[in-house]
């Protein structure tokens, strides 16, 4: 397959999927340029849902909204800030059906989870379901190829059928932090307690934003006996 890769690399050169610039052989699919743009999330952010914040901390705490009320999950990470070529690479892989972007994002988040989670013991890998309809409109789920890598990469059990969505429900993209909880509110189920119960759980998702589906999804997770659930998305909005 590597073979196959180089001699299809010399014959149809890979250019960058974010500006169209040669990208060379075996780089894949964003070029160094526009992967120098990325933003990694570094501290300060809140200990708990990961939200990154502006000026000198030099300590841990928690952000507001994480004080006035406990998330589902026990903790939540991103890789990188959602913006320029990250925000490019993540709608393309998501509503033009580029997965072979998931390549070129697994490393960050490989390296997200590494940084963040070595001293936890996971049981398994799951991640944030969609509608079924939507899902077959789609074609695939983003998500659920993120974790299935992911936890292929690191040698970690994968939950395809954890639990699943029961409602559809409208993007969250045009909504504010409390209709976005609204909306995804009583969407999610368990589909196999005996697989929940007990367990740690990695839960993977593309893009937070407000945490509204994340949140959600853990509540769901805990109230089927799992034992922790643990957040790890690409970027953060």
């Amino acid at each position: 397959m590597q073979l196959l890769s180089t001699l299809l690399d010399l014959v149809y050169p890979r250019t960058c999927t974010v500006c169209g610039v040669a990208t060379g052989a075996g780089q894949g699919y964003v070029c160094w340029d526009c992967m120098a743009g990325f933003e990694v999330i570094g501290r300060p952010f809140c200990s708990v849902c990961g939200d990154p914040a502006e000026g000198m901390i030099e300590h841990d705490y928690q952000c507001s909204y994480c004080q006035r009320k406990k998330p589902g999950f026990d903790v939540a990470r991103s890789a990188l800030r959602y913006r320029g070529a990250v925000r490019d690479v993540l709608q393309l892989l998501k509503y033009s059906r580029q997965t072979y972007l998931v390549d070129d994002l697994l490393p960050y988040l490989s390296a997200c989870l590494s940084s963040n989670y070595s001293r936890v013991l996971f049981d398994a890998v799951t991640f944030v379901p969609l509608y079924p309809k939507k899902e077959r409109e789609r074609t695939f789920n983003q998500a659920r190829l993120l974790a299935a890598r992911l936890a292929g990469k690191h040698g970690l059990p994968f939950l395809p059928n954890c639990l699943e969505r029961v409602r559809y429900t409208a993007t969250q993209t045009e909504l504010n932090a409390s209709a976005r909880r609204e909306n995804v509110s009583g969407a999610f189920a368990p589909l196999n307690r005996k697989w929940i119960n007990g367990r740690t759980l990695l839960l993977v998702d593309d893009v937070m934003t407000t945490g509204a589906t994340v949140d959600e999804v853990s509540r769901v997770l805990k109230e089927a006996g799992a034992s922790g659930v643990f957040v790890l998305t690409v970027a953060r909005g």
